[in-house]
């Protein structure tokens, strides 16, 4: 449990992880601040939608982690016992596009918090990695001792390279951080322009979806909640100063069976535009969480179909209010 009354800094707080852990920690009894630039990525509204029913509960700060004299202040007003870093300029597609933006966000952005956390004396530092990191990683599953000797897209390099700032503020400057790669989260508040948020959306209204490549591509995905605890743990995490921990779903499903549980699950069928296979993207993601299971206590426990019933029940709720 976190420890009653801990004051919290949740960067990235009103997106869609990042609205989950905060329902968590205040169930927990934490005291939350949350940083959100609420950027235009996509509409602003669906991040204040993601916070309404407990915005009244914690403090919200809209800003920019790459504003270093905002970020200084932040860590000057409130003396935080912990931060959750899940703040980032996520996707793989958009990073081939803008990549100063990335780095400028990701990387340097990262590095604020961390000079933040070095001089006022927070020393517990939970970072949200990415499986991307692994790139065209042929061994399976993916284990957290695999080389990585390639990463393929501007975020991918931008999420191992704030993999080793936190490891070097661990080593020079004795804050304990836990870097946890997510593999493809999914479920409510999940963002739009994500593959399943687009594909349920698009069959419910009868609109072609796109399938990039031949749907042989195959990817963990992981149920929000069981992200939310492996997080949560790491946010108890005390046994080492540094570490680098999967957190997926242990399971691997192709495009094609994705596509074709959705189409289950709505009883519709899907009209697919089929699409070259995208630049950045990797054919394959796989999760090797034993020592997740083994430091953290994770053991995720939400089959794909049994999540995508419960995001598209969600989905269906919102059409209805």
């Amino acid at each position: 449990m976190i420890s009653n009354a801990a004051k919290i800094l949740v960067t990235g707080g009103a997106g869609f992880i990042g609205s989950h852990l905060c329902e968590a920690l205040l169930a927990e009894g934490a005291e939350i601040t949350i940083i959100d630039d609420f950027s235009d990525y996509y509409d602003p509204r669906i991040k204040e939608a993601n916070i309404a029913g407990f915005r009244h509960r914690i403090t919200v700060v809209k800003g920019d982690i790459r504003d270093k004299a905002l970020v200084d202040s932040l860590f000057a007003s409130t003396k935080f016992d912990k931060i959750f870093h899940l703040a980032a300029r996520a996707g793989v597609r958009p990073s081939i596009a803008d990549p100063q933006l990335y780095v400028s966000t990701n990387v340097d952005g990262t590095l604020n918090l961390l000079e933040g956390c070095r001089t006022t004396g927070v020393k517990h530092f939970v970072f949200a990695s990415s499986s991307s990191v692994y790139g065209v990683n042929k061994k399976v599953p993916f284990a957290e001792d695999d080389p990585i000797s390639r990463t393929i897209s501007p975020y991918a390099a931008t999420k191992l390279m704030g993999e080793q700032l936190c490891s070097n503020y661990s080593h020079l400057h004795g804050i304990r951080c836990v870097c946890l790669r997510f593999f493809t989260v999914y479920g409510p508040r999940q963002r739009p322009d994500l593959a399943i948020s687009k594909f349920t959306h698009q069959i419910m209204a009868d609109k072609p979806i796109d399938q990039y490549g031949d749907g042989s591509t195959a990817r963990d995905y992981t149920f929000v909640e069981d992200i939310v605890s492996g997080v949560m743990a790491a946010g108890r995490y005390t046994a080492s100063d540094f570490e680098i921990i999967n957190l997926g779903g242990s399971a691997a499903n192709t495009l094609s069976q994705l596509i074709s549980s959705i189409e289950g699950i709505l009883e519709k069928k899907a009209t697919i535009n089929y699409l070259p296979d995208q630049p950045g993207d990797v054919p394959l993601t796989f999760a090797e969480v034993g020592k997740a299971h083994r430091l953290l206590g994770y053991s995720p426990s939400t089959p794909l179909m049994q999540g995508l019933r419960r995001y598209v029940d969600w989905v269906n709720h919102q059409m209805i209010r």
